[in-house]
């Protein structure tokens, strides 16, 4: 039987703020994710990155170049070089416990970025007792693996991961109608969901079979990053289970058509033990 997650604890299909809404203002900072919240989002996606003397950043990107005024890899620096940087040349680079004490109502998914953030995101997520807040997922199935064999140090609680590039393989090819036993121990591993874009060049990902057998396999379905609205409602009609944009106001706007939209934050119990 699938475990339970309360990060997945929600009354329909899921908006997730990518980036925090990157359209509306600069990406990963503490501006959108005020934004997204302010809109009524409960759902904020973001990334992990760690700087040379392991502080865990809300940050993209492997270098400071693109969306900062500074420049330099982020692994190479210490913090206290990294904040001076800002994003869109306004926003300071927010540390992601930042982000998890700041926004106390919100479920934040997070996808790794480098492997030296790690241990130092475990660290995180058991100082501000994130457990039951938190999706982790990851283009890296070692970086998964080796964080879901990490988790039980911290915590017997049942922390959400998302499925890595390799399983998502095997997901679409059981969608297909190929064998796959290889997925027949995800939900004992930690594994609540495939997040996936809806086509990966001219191959579409997110198709009624790829939807019907993760519901199967007891997966959720979290399809990223999608800005139009014609997109999103035809996802939203093949019942995918979230949906993560950069264009909050017209996710928004298409789901409350719906009748899918819910201001409300998901119901949450106090943190449990450690």
């Amino acid at each position: 039987m699938p475990r339970s997650y309360e990060f997945l604890d929600h009354p329909g299909p899921i908006p997730f703020a990518h980036r925090g809404g990157a359209a509306g203002r600069p990406e990963n900072s503490m501006a959108a994710f005020q934004r997204a919240t302010d809109l009524g989002y409960r759902y904020l996606e973001t990334d992990a990155r760690a700087t040379a003397d392991g502080v865990v950043l809300a940050f993209h990107d492997r270098t400071l170049n693109r969306v900062t005024d500074r420049t330099g890899h982020v692994a190479r620096l210490p913090y206290t070089e990294v904040a001076k940087a800002r994003i869109g040349g306004l926003e300071p680079i927010p540390r992601l416990a930042d982000v998890l004490g700041s926004f106390p109502g919100a479920r934040v998914n997070i996808d790794i970025k480098d492997a030296p953030v790690l241990g130092p995101l475990l660290e995180v997520l058991h100082r501000t007792k994130a457990w039951d807040r938190v999706c982790v997922t990851s283009f890296s199935d070692r970086r998964l693996a080796r964080l879901r064999a990490r988790v039980p140090m911290y915590t017997d609680r049942p922390v959400c991961t998302a499925l890595g590039p390799r399983d998502i393989t095997t997901l679409r090819a059981l969608a297909r109608g190929r064998a796959a036993a290889r997925l027949a121990g995800l939900a004992a591993a930690g594994v609540a969901c495939a997040q996936v874009p809806a086509s990966f060049g001219p191959v579409r990902v997110v198709t009624p079979a790829f939807v019907a057998q993760a519901h199967a396999l007891g997966l959720k379905v979290h399809v990223w990053t999608i800005n139009d609205p014609a997109a999103m409602a035809r996802l939203l009609d093949l019942g995918v289970d979230g949906v993560m944009t950069d264009e909050l106001v017209l996710l928004r706007e298409v789901m409350a058509a719906r009748g899918l939209w819910d201001h409300a934050a998901p119901a949450r119990r106090e943190p449990g033990p450690a």
